[in-house]
């Protein structure tokens, strides 16, 4: 049986997408390293550098510019975001 709003897509400007498993904790550093690492070596990443300053340094391709990302939390959410798109694109071409 399918949940009331199951594939009900907000329209432009509309509510974002709530995760199904909302996080009750922040993310450790060893996760958000796991998750930089995960993402160079399946190459969704050109690279992922943790800075001294906690602060991560990512690029997705060798061309592009670097981007910072301000500690874990925002590595965490990069990885869902590049998840989420890949799930989304990979779905579109089946």
């Amino acid at each position: 049986m399918a949940r009331p709003g199951a594939g009900h897509r907000p329209g432009p400007g509309g509510p974002a997408i709530r995760s199904r498993h909302s996080r009750t904790s922040i993310p450790t550093a060893a996760e958000a390293s796991a998750w930089a690492e995960v993402l160079v070596r399946r190459r969704l990443l050109h690279a992922a550098v943790l800075a001294p300053s906690g602060q991560w340094l990512v690029q997705s391709t060798p061309e592009a510019p670097v981007r910072v990302l301000d500690g874990r939390v925002a590595m965490v959410d990069l990885a869902a975001q590049i998840q989420h798109h890949t799930r989304t694109t990979r779905n579109r071409t089946r």
